[in-house]
């Protein structure tokens, strides 16, 4: 098992990035939340992992708190609920935010996640209520990731590569241009994507 990855950030194209540890190139899928908080290329960085071994693939996703990844390994535990989705819903609220909802009973805002319906959303509630209670609450994760965030220089189209970001997290491209209308000078494609989702959750 592969639990933690330190090295040089070579590539960040959400929702993939490729970490350089010792001449290896770790490819990497994460959600929004942590690639907001990455630095810019060619600049050190230190990632929790958790790898999934399928039979034609070795996954491996990074986190850059213990408790998301925490919150992502109780996430697949869940029925009917798989890594893809799981970043999706990291993607979509903070692990503080995602606490309140289910302790809350808060299925709409649960709903307002892509991938997750009615009947996912009271699967979430049910079988993660009974782990909370062991959790320390914290602070807003999202904001304090996106204080420490950088602008990374893309080579390609910000916009496209939101776009193409929000589909990967399943939106439907339509929703995720509609998303991204008027964001174009947010500036990096993290910054866009990160207002994309507040303004989905808001809404």
């Amino acid at each position: 098992m592969i639990g933690r990855l330190r090295g040089t950030l070579l590539e960040k194209q959400p929702p993939w990035l490729v970490v350089d540890v010792a001449g290896v190139g770790y490819e990497l899928e994460a959600s929004m939340t942590t690639l907001v908080a990455l630095p810019a290329t060619g600049e050190a960085v230190s990632l929790h992992t958790h790898l999934i071994v399928r039979d034609d693939a070795h996954l491996l996703y990074g986190f850059a708190r213990e408790q998301e990844r925490a919150l992502f390994r109780a996430l697949i535990k869940v029925n009917g609920v798989g890594p893809r989705l799981a970043l999706a819903i990291l993607s979509g609220m903070d692990e503080a935010a995602f606490r309140r909802c289910v302790l809350d009973d808060d299925v709409k805002a649960l709903m307002r996640l892509p991938g997750v319906g009615r009947k996912t959303a009271e699967r979430l509630i049910i079988e993660m209520r009974d782990r909370f209670p062991h959790w320390e609450p914290g602070d807003d994760a999202l904001a304090e990731l996106a204080s420490g965030a950088q602008p990374n220089v893309s080579r390609h189209d910000p916009l496209a590569d939101a776009e193409a970001a929000l589909v990967s997290l399943g939106y439907k491209p339509a929703e995720a241009a509609r998303m991204l209308a008027g964001l174009e000078g947010e500036g990096s494609t993290e910054a866009m994507i990160k207002a994309a989702l507040s303004r989905r959750m808001a809404g």
